[in-house]
């Protein structure tokens, strides 16, 4: 075959290949609708469906929430978590102590059961409006974001309790659901028993605020930096700067992409001492990813 010929192919390769691209990139939902998504119950999967197979077991619902990633409201389309949860793993999910949503991302979001019957959640698949499954998050410098496979969202626009939460709980890139106990998927990252009232405090607000993103001894989200091994942020961070980096991380990193903690949440300053206090005190109890002693 001539140099010319072998040329005019690799063009027309090369031309298909993109327009491959630019479709998968401008129609994600082609890419995502076959993507199997785990659930899992105290780390076995029980189910692994797809969004096709989800439409066939949860009615799609239009809701209108307030987008706490976006400071307005908007209106999705989604299924009820509670419907499918119920069609996937039976009504015993309700008796679960917690519930672990991974993200494509390494968002690792741990919400306890009690939150779902408590409150009204669903899985978004789509916007109402037809528009690309995309969002831009102004809470992390703007950036824009796949929504799917799924988000979880709230009925939040008549809650204050669930308002105040901010976007801690409101994973999106959900590929893997699964039912666990707290202290059994995440041993490592309770104080000491003996660590003060203001640590104790301070260890739940980084379980809801925090962990999601960073990891603690090895146990928490993979979309951030580890905190504490092996060496602790408190060994190396001022605690004026790791103050400011909690509330106000752009003041700290031009195009930081971490979110600072929501004005939203109540006494937001002692709840930044406080994690700063659940820091410190880890500091103190290192723990290696492979959960062994570190001394």
């Amino acid at each position: 075959m001539s140099n010319r010929n072998t040329n005019s192919l690799l063009n027309i390769s090369l031309i298909l290949v993109a327009i491959c691209g630019s479709i998968c990139l401008s129609s994600p939902a082609l890419s995502q609708s076959n993507i199997g998504i785990e659930f899992k119950d105290k780390g076995k999967i029980v189910n692994t469906l797809s969004l096709k197979d989800i439409a066939t077991v949860a009615p799609a619902v239009s809701l209108k929430i307030f987008e706490i990633h976006e400071k307005k409201e908007h209106i999705y389309k989604a299924y009820s978590a509670r419907a499918l949860f119920d069609k996937t793993f039976g009504k015993d999910w309700e008796k679960a102590g917690e519930i672990v949503f991974i993200s494509m991302d390494g968002y690792q979001a741990s919400i306890p059961v009690t939150k779902f019957l408590s409150h009204d959640a669903y899985f978004a698949f789509a916007h109402d409006d037809g528009s690309p499954f995309t969002m831009t998050n102004v809470l992390q410098n703007n950036e824009v974001v796949q929504l799917g496979p799924l988000y979880l969202i709230w009925d939040n626009i008549k809650s204050k309790i669930l308002l105040e939460d901010g976007a801690s709980d409101m994973p999106y890139q959900v590929k893997s659901i699964e039912l666990t106990e707290f202290a059994t998927r995440f041993p490592n990252l309770a104080p000491p028993a003996t660590a003060s009232a203001e640590v104790q405090h301070g260890f739940l607000h980084f379980r809801k605020y925090c962990m999601a993103c960073h990891m603690i001894n090895g146990e928490g989200g993979d979309k951030a930096p580890e905190l504490n091994y092996p060496t602790s942020v408190v060994e190396y961070i001022k605690p004026e700067y790791l103050t400011r980096w909690i509330e106000n991380p752009s003041s700290i990193r031009y195009n930081t992409l971490m979110p600072g903690l929501a004005q939203e949440i109540p006494n937001r300053a002692k709840v930044t001492k406080e994690i700063v206090a659940y820091l410190k005190a880890m500091s103190t109890t290192k723990r290696s990813p492979k959960r062994q002693d570190i001394r």
